[in-house]
């Protein structure tokens, strides 16, 4: 079961005059890092800078005005939420959006300018599960088009667009292509276009670790829910995908790969600060596997889609944390200074020439002088902090390094 050539190239002529043909482009740094040919589709570009446009556009448009006299309504994390706004406003349809509560307030800003007067935002639940199930719930009750963000033929067959693009943009053959999942729609709609048109390419479906809906359901046989998830990649951060992509994406994944959060987090940052590339991320999440895949893929045609841009400013502080934690860069300490003169000092001629000070704080509120200290330390390399930690010891340091203490780490930083 794979969503037929006509269908997804139906689709591509029903978004003709209302996507962008995003560009696919040869990236020389990623290149001659991983010693082969990587491409970016650039989503991240797209008219409301995800794909999800692709599959909600189509959708839409092609229910037609009769069904959707009486508006519609659909549930998201962001980016399906921008392309239903979108498609309102141009078709004239009244639309009412739930997103769940944790929603970046960069996507929910940008779901009221797409939408303008014609969508109404319901912002409820921790996650788009949550919210997904309320919309779900409205809709029946009002007896109105619901608009899945992934588990509709039509919506998947708008996101294998992007398919029909790539193979019309790279004039060589593609031997990996590299896919974010979380729903599953992008996968099915991609998937099945390449499997049929390009079928000796190796599809690779990359998870964001904190939510391996797919993996898991692969491994049980059947679709699984999550009883939680990390909702940091909130693109592709989902409980359970959906029944009707899974069938297609467990038939078309050549191979699934989970990426630890800190890892898209330097994928980001390395993104911006190379290429000026602005993605959330689910978007980076297929950057972030290439290291895993590094001896697969030397000397092969690699494309990667970077399938969103929608990252809210405010959240560099917390990626730039996390990438520093999970690259061995930033480590936390409690420490318990002696109660003497010149202990202080003495503790920070310890520090290598490298490193730094990032944070000092006293965790008790008063008798300071008693209490033990949060202390933050920002290395320039990994591979320093073994020895920092022999420093510590040898003085006589009263020390707990507390970064592989989830419950002391969460209370504390």
């Amino acid at each position: 079961m794979i969503i037929s050539i006509e269908d997804i190239e139906a689709a591509s002529a029903n978004l003709a005059t209302v996507i962008t043909r995003t560009p696919c482009q040869l990236n020389s740094r990623l290149s001659q890092k991983y010693e082969c040919q990587i491409y970016l589709k650039r989503e991240d570009l797209q008219v409301v800078r995800s794909f999800k446009i692709r599959g909600a556009f189509h959708k839409i448009k092609k229910l037609g005005s009769s069904a959707t006299s009486q508006g519609i309504v659909c549930a998201s994390a962001g980016n399906h939420a921008q392309g239903v706004a979108y498609a309102c406003s141009e078709l004239g349809i009244k639309g009412t959006i739930y997103m769940p509560s944790t929603t970046p307030n960069q996507k929910i800003s940008k779901v009221r300018h797409f939408g303008d007067r014609w969508v109404e935002i319901v912002l409820i639940g921790d996650t788009f599960d949550d919210a997904n199930k309320l919309a779900m719930a409205f809709a029946k009750d009002q007896n109105i088009p619901f608009i899945h963000p992934f588990d509709d033929l039509d919506v998947m067959a708008g996101q294998g667009t992007i398919a029909v693009e790539i193979l019309n943009q790279i004039k060589r053959p593609i031997d990996y292509l590299l896919v974010a999942v979380g729903g599953g729609g992008m996968l099915a709609g991609v998937g099945s276009y390449f499997k049929q048109v390009s079928p000796n390419t190796k599809i690779i479906a990359i998870e964001a670790a904190g939510a391996p809906s797919f993996k898991q359901s692969i491994e049980s046989g059947h679709v699984v829910k999550l009883q939680s998830i990390n909702t940091f990649a909130d693109g592709i951060a989902v409980k359970k995908m959906g029944e009707l992509s899974f069938e297609i994406c467990k038939e078309v994944a050549d191979d699934t790969i989970l990426v630890p959060e800190g890892k898209i987090c330097t994928s980001i940052l390395q993104l911006y600060q190379d290429e000026a590339i602005v993605v959330e991320p689910a978007g980076a999440v297929s950057v972030a596997a290439l290291d895993m895949l590094r001896d697969q893929i030397k000397g092969k045609t690699v494309a990667i889609i970077l399938c969103g841009g929608n990252n809210d400013i405010a959240r560099t502080e917390e990626i730039r944390e996390r990438s520093l934690l999970y690259e061995g860069l930033k480590h936390y300490f409690m420490i318990r200074f002696p109660q003497r003169a010149g202990a202080l000092r003495d503790f920070l001629h310890l520090l290598g020439p490298n490193d730094d000070i990032s944070h000092f704080e006293y965790t008790k509120k008063n008798n300071k002088d008693t209490g033990p200290a949060l202390v933050g330390l920002e290395l320039a390399y990994a591979n320093d902090f073994e020895s920092l930690v022999q420093r510590f010891s040898d003085a006589e340091i009263s020390f707990e390094h507390i970064n592989n203490n989830p419950m002391l780490f969460e209370m504390l930083v």
